[in-house]
């Protein structure tokens, strides 16, 4: 009787460790829509906001509100898309003085959890590396909406939209004089607006 017991309480426990694997694997798999998701940030310059973009990135996305535990993010973005809208100044920020896209080619955000703060609204925990440095991050997004896309039967769409803040000091962007902060402010705004895409 004892052994029986024992027998079921293990597979009890076997079933609900698989089912729980089932779960964290089962997050929804979305395909970012480059063609209408933008990496856009902004940063002082003595008293006026420059601002500019990334015009290339690529990722992984799986996101389900219901399976935040099998829920994750990668997202590379090359340093050699930046765009200000200046030739010079983008070639600076790709230089040594800054990013040093050479040596350092990509920034990275992996995700490592999730959290929900409201119906809508969570926040994405992960690692961010730019240059040689990696810290501990929280990217808060919420969701702006979702849809049957109306042109093309079978998909379904959603938005996103980041908006975060991050010290370019303490990853080492802007060496020598240029780390000082009198020409160039510190904090750099951070706005992401993305659609992602999956088969219904």
């Amino acid at each position: 009787m004892v052994s029986t017991v024992k027998k079921f309480s293990l597979a009890v426990f076997l079933i609900a460790i698989s089912v729980f694997a089932a779960n964290a694997q089962n997050a929804t798999m979305w395909k970012v829509d480059k063609a209408h998701t933008s990496v856009n940030f902004s940063i002082n310059h003595f008293f006026s906001a420059v601002t500019g973009k990334f015009t290339k990135f690529d990722g992984t996305f799986n996101f389900d509100p219901a399976n935040l535990k099998g829920s994750k993010v990668s997202f590379s973005i090359p340093i050699s898309s930046v765009n200000t809208s200046d030739g010079k100044r983008d070639k600076h920020l790709q230089s040594a003085d800054f990013f040093d896209a050479k040596k350092y080619p990509n920034m990275k955000f992996i995700s490592t959890s999730f959290e929900k703060t409201s119906d809508k609204e969570f926040v994405a925990h992960g690692k961010l590396t730019i240059r040689d440095v990696t810290k501990d991050v929280a990217l808060p997004f919420k969701i702006t909406g979702e849809m049957e896309h109306p042109m093309m039967k079978g998909t379904v769409i959603l938005g996103l939209s980041i908006n975060t803040k991050i010290n370019r000091t303490e990853y080492g962007v802007g060496t020598g004089s240029w780390a000082a902060t009198m020409v160039v402010g510190d904090e750099t705004d951070i706005s992401i607006n993305m659609e992602l895409n999956r088969m219904k």
